[in-house]
Formats: structure tokens, sequence, C-alpha cells
């Protein structure tokens, strides 16, 4: 089985033209594992596994399945991947995870037992998940996304109470996070857009202990699947929901509250700024003509995070679609000071298109136009 302790998880390298295993606390080469797979004995690179690391069956297929797919032999792989028994996998983990804290006296043996099923339940997780990446790549994407929905499944059936935040091994860890993700993109890709929405849902909705990088990476692509895709979703299940939540209506209303929730995660720090979030945002809240929401999450945005010129063309924008051309206005005379960017054109036609509207600034409007003329070259010309 495998160790107890981190260091004896086990570990790859193959940034060297030899690569290396550890497991329990041993390092083994695989030139000759490698050998006879070229060879095509299986079996005795299995046996090599598991008598050189110590590892059970399912770990050491899992082990040939890996070092196959690292070496870019995606079909190998995948015939050394089908030989695992997931199910009779899932069977011998569930009680060691299902069992309570033991007490003070046996805590030790506990926790080193409770530690080697983290290890195996790590292997085998992610061996199912490199045969959806094989299937994947070789152009199998409905079979590849149920194999990735195996994984989920399983990691449902090991851990009845969700993933906890705390001692969880890394590879484990990561391996859910990369199913969780993979998962919608490959319903996605097959074409079954009413399986990827129940993904996006599942992957939000479940205790996964997924990261904020994660969990944004699957929100805004759900926020894009939602206003691009076509399929009306429908609010979530009433399993999903909340007493006193806000229960979304329609797509595009989902979309706008993920995205929120992804610009609120960068004033918090959670998450990097990301420009294509604001810029889906725009487009969502523009189709609803809620662009007075957009102004004011453009005001709560903290300067320097973009260029005061691009934010305050927007707010004009946003303002005069509401009719609020004053306010519209005096940002653009900002925007267009010889100091900024007196020459953009969209501005320009902005401005002078508010200015249109009052005689009282037609000369200010001219101005913008004959300038907006001048500019109008190239590819602009036939504004």
């Amino acid at each position: 089985m495998l160790g107890s302790q981190s260091s004896d998880s086990i570990e790859y390298e193959d940034q060297t033209p030899s690569r290396e295993v550890w497991a329990n606390g041993v390092c083994m080469k695989t030139s000759e594992v490698e050998a006879k797979l070229d060879e095509g004995n299986i079996q005795e690179a299995e046996s090599s596994l598991r008598e050189g690391l110590s590892l059970n069956f399912e770990e050491a297929r899992a082990l040939l399945g890996r070092l196959e797919y690292q070496r870019g032999n995606v079909e190998a792989a995948l015939h050394v991947f089908d030989g695992i028994d997931l199910p009779a996998a899932i069977q011998r983990l569930q009680p060691s995870f299902s069992e309570k804290q033991p007490s003070r006296k046996g805590r030790s043996r506990g926790d080193s037992q409770h530690a080697v099923s983290q290890h195996a339940a790590s292997l085998v997780l992610e061996a199912i998940y490199l045969k959806a990446k094989s299937l994947q790549k070789l152009g199998r994407l409905n079979d590849a996304a149920h194999e990735c929905k195996r994984v989920l499944d399983a990691v449902e059936k090991i851990f009845h109470q969700g993933i906890p935040d705390v001692q969880v091994d890394n590879r484990l860890q990561d391996t859910v996070c990369q199913a969780v993700e993979l998962l919608p993109e490959l319903w996605k890709q097959a074409g079954c857009y009413h399986e990827a929405m129940s993904a996006y849902r599942r992957a939000l909705l479940s205790q996964w202990n997924l990261g904020d990088d994660n969990c944004s990476r699957i929100q805004k692509a759900f926020a894009v699947f939602l206003m691009h895709s076509g399929v009306e979703a429908g609010p979530p299940s009433l399993a999903a929901q909340v007493d006193g939540s806000y229960v979304p209506k329609h797509n595009l209303e989902e979309a706008i509250l993920l995205l929120m929730i992804l610009v609120r995660k960068f004033y918090l720090g959670k998450i990097v700024w990301d420009p294509s979030i604001l810029e889906h945002l725009t487009f969502a809240l523009s189709l609803c003509g809620q662009t007075s929401v957009l102004a004011k999450e453009l005001e709560e945005i903290m300067p320097g995070v973009f260029h005061r010129v691009d934010r305050w063309n927007t707010l004009a924008l946003c303002y005069s679609t509401v009719g609020q051309n004053k306010a519209a206005l005096n940002l653009l005379r900002k925007s267009l000071h010889k100091h900024e960017q007196p020459d953009d054109l969209t501005a320009l036609l902005l401005a002078a298109k508010i200015c249109s509207e009052d005689s009282h600034l037609a000369a200010e409007g001219v101005g913008y136009a004959q300038r907006a003329i001048s500019n109008a070259q190239g590819r602009n010309e036939h504004l």
C-alpha cells in the first residue's frame, strides 16, 4: 500500500531522459518498466511496479497508465487504464473514509491508515481522469465525458460529506479540481449542452473544496455558456435552492449574477483582474438595458485596474443610454482632452451625437464631428 506520509506518495520525475517514480519511501527508475511496455509485456511491467513499490493491482495499473500517458502513448495508456476496476477500488476505499475519527489512543495508527487510503484514492481517481483525457485526445468525447463523470461520482461515494478542506492529499485535490473543470467542457465539445449545463451546476453547488481560481474559471465559463449557448437552462432544482435566496428567472439573469460575483471576488482580493469578465458583463447588462447597473460597477472598480480613459468612455456610453447626457458629455470632454486621447473616434462620435440633441451645444458638436471626420481613415473611413 502507499505510504502514510506526504513524502511517501507516488511522485513522478520526467524532466530527465530517465524517469523515476517514488512510492512508500522507495525510488525506482522506470527504464526497466518502460522497456517491458515497449515489448508489450504489460503484466510483467505491472509486476515490476507491484514488487518494487509495494503497490496493489489498481495502483500499479494506474501508475503504468500514467507512465504511458506521459510518454505520449495515448492509445496504450487507454488500454492500461481499461484494466482498472473502479467500482472494486471504490468499494475498498469507502469504509476507510466513512469510519469515525479514531480515539486519541489509536489516533496515530488511524491517521496512518487514512493517509494510505487518500493516496490510494488519489492514484486510482487520477487514472480515470487521465483515461478521460486520453479519450478526449482520441476524439471520443462522449466516452471521455462519461469517464470524467465517473471520477466525480466516485469522489461523492468516497466522501459522503464532501471533500474536507483540511488533511486532503494534494494530488487527490488537484485531480478532483481538474475533473470538475473538465466535465462541462467535454459535454460541450460533444454537443451535449443540457448535460454541460447540469455539469456546471454540479460543479458550483457540490462540495468539491475548489480553490478560488478553479471556482472562478468555472463561473466565468458557465456565464459565457449561458449567454451564448442558445440553450435555456431554467432555474436550478429546488434541492439546490437556499431559502430566501434570489433565483434567476432565465439564462441572462443567471449569467449576470455569476459575473457580478466574479467582480466582487476581485474587489475582495480573491482573484486577479480579468478584463474579459467586465466585457461579458457589459454585453449582458446591455442586452437587458441595465447600463445604469454597469455604470455603478464601473464606478466601484479601483483606479488603476484599467485605463481611466476607457473607464470614462464606457461610463459616458452608459449614462447617455439612460438619458444622462450632461454627465456623459462631461466624461467625454475629459477623455478627449489634449493630454488624454483627443483623437479617439468612438468618443468623438458619441460626443457629437450628444451635442446634436441640444442646440446650445451645436458648435461644440460640430467641432467633435469635424475631428471625427479628420480621424476616420483606413479601416475607420466608412464611419
